[in-house]
């Protein structure tokens, strides 16, 4: 109890309330504040931040070096796409003069095979007419051959002599349209 009358005391004196509104230890409180921003102030400047900016400045070079390494990928990318677009014309264009080559090359193939044709048909028109030139020149002289026996049937069945020399003369004058 000698220590609860000891902190009464103590209590009066210095008077009732908080210790840090105490405008007798103002003095002292400011000298440590000080003391103490000023042991925060060192070792910020010389440990934290010193760390912190070389962190900072690490970031800042990754993003610049990305930022140049993107920019370098895209100009290859516009290089590769111009390339691929050169490739691709390039091919088209070959494609298309090989597609003329071959068409030029079937067309003249084509002309030199019509003209086989054609002449293997005038070659075959040509026999033809003369087969049926023949045909026809086989069909005359067996239709005189034919209107000569049947005119000396008809002369011998009317019972007439049959003069052969006569009635050729005269299938001959009919065929010929002098009636």
């Amino acid at each position: 109890m000698a220590d609860e009358a000891t902190l009464a005391e103590h209590g009066a004196e210095t008077g009732a309330g908080m210790p840090q509104l105490d405008f007798s230890t103002f003095p002292n409180q400011i000298f440590w504040l000080l003391v103490t921003l000023v042991v925060i102030y060192f070792i910020l400047s010389r440990i934290a931040l010193p760390r912190i900016g070389a962190v900072l400045a690490e970031r800042a070079g990754t993003i610049t070096n990305d930022v140049a390494a993107a920019e370098e990928m895209k100009a290859r990318a516009v290089a590769a796409e111009a390339a691929y677009e050169k490739a691709l014309a390039d091919a088209r264009a070959e494609a298309n003069r090989i597609i003329a080559e071959t068409k030029a090359g079937i067309q003249g193939e084509l002309d030199i095979e019509l003209k086989k044709a054609d002449a293997e048909i005038a070659a075959r028109t040509a026999e033809s007419e003369k087969a049926i030139a023949a045909i026809r020149d086989s069909a005359v002289e067996n239709v005189l051959s034919v209107a000569r026996d049947t005119a000396e049937a008809l002369v011998t069945a009317l019972g007439a002599n049959v003069d052969a020399a006569a009635v050729a003369t005269a299938v001959s004058a009919r065929m010929k349209g002098d009636a």
